[in-house]
């Protein structure tokens, strides 16, 4: 038997006792929760000076205190997760589990007698804020057709409704639940579409523009979110191989197209050594000793022919299937001698 079976079980005797649960409390998970008692406890405990908190466990019958009052004194037995509060007799979760969830008991001794009261507390957890899906959506003849899911990741006995977000749609938005079908004029689609998620202890709301349904093409999904980054950046790195493989086969291209012809011919410097010639001996007693002139001149290649293509030396035929010399500067070493006088 679970703890709900044993709890039903509890209160139908405790009905029968006479006592009963008086007071149901809602509780948030996590959060704090302060148990109070009416205002005719407060004062019997201000005149008897005898009261207690206890709370019921799974086992019938079996009681656990949490506080004892006696004589202008407390007792606690929970100080890391109760707290007391002495104005009005209070006793505070301060961080409500799901443990909590059970059947607490306040009761005041009033010498030969006792007068009790009871709170069950229940413990939801809170929802989180709704997203909005779009399960259907087609487009034709300008009209729209759609069929929307409100759904939140966390909450206990989550309950969806739907609401038009301004008052000028005739209730178009209106319905029960989570999923929400509609069909307007696409002219027409200036209006939002609220879902609000609740439960017994909070509330959250989603808004649906209805602008959305002219921004797709029928028949086409739309693109998650999640996968339009990837999406975005692969058709970067496809555009930037593009103008690098264009880059790289113009500048080849213009390379080989370039026309010899057009290439300046280059000048070229020699470099002659002149020497003088020595008279027999005994001619001049005192001959000057020889020396060398180093003459530097300048020269370029032939000029071009009529036609504009180079000319090549006379009697130098180019080799067939070889290149053209290279037009690059050349050095002439040449040797002179001359007669002395």
């Amino acid at each position: 038997m679970g703890s709900g079976a044993w709890l039903r079980l509890l209160l139908t005797l405790a009905a029968l006792w006479g006592t009963g649960a008086r007071e149901t409390l809602l509780g948030t998970l996590g959060e704090a929760t302060l148990l109070r008692i009416p205002r005719e406890l407060r004062e019997c405990t201000e005149e008897f000076g005898e009261a207690s908190w206890k709370k019921i466990t799974q086992e019938p019958l079996k009681k656990k205190f949490l506080l004892k009052i006696s004589g202008g004194n407390h007792t606690e037995y929970e100080p890391g997760r109760m707290r007391f509060h002495k104005e009005d007799f209070s006793l505070e979760i301060l961080n409500t589990s799901r443990d909590d969830r059970r059947l607490y008991e306040y009761s005041v001794s009033k010498g030969s007698e006792e007068e009790v009261w009871q709170i069950q507390l229940e413990v939801f957890e809170p929802v989180a804020d709704p997203s909005i899906r779009i399960l259907h959506q087609e487009s034709s003849n300008g009209s729209c057709s759609l069929a929307l899911r409100c759904s939140s990741e966390r909450g206990d006995e989550v309950s969806y409704s739907w609401d038009s977000r301004d008052n000028g749609t005739g209730g178009i938005c209106s319905g029960n639940g989570s999923v929400l079908t509609l069909s307007f004029p696409l002219r027409s689609a200036a209006f939002g579409c609220v879902c609000t998620a609740r439960n017994p202890v909070s509330s959250r709301r989603a808004t649906f523009d209805a602008a959305r349904c002219g921004s797709q093409l029928r028949g086409v999904p739309g693109v998650r979110t999640e996968l339009l980054v990837p999406l975005v950046v692969l058709g970067v790195i496809v555009v930037i191989v593009i103008v690098v493989v264009v880059t790289c086969r113009a500048t080849r291209s213009a390379k080989c197209d370039q026309d010899p012809s057009q290439v300046t011919p280059a000048s070229a410097t020699i470099y002659a050594q002149v020497q003088r010639v020595q008279k027999p001996k005994g001619t001049v007693p005192n001959a000057t000793p020889l020396s060398c002139t180093t003459i530097y001149a300048a020269a370029t290649g032939p000029p071009p022919a009529p036609d504009g293509a180079p000319r090549s030396p006379a009697g130098s035929p180019t080799p067939r299937g070889r290149p053209p010399l290279s037009q690059e500067p050349t050095t002439v070493y040449a040797s002179v001698t001359l007669p002395v006088a």
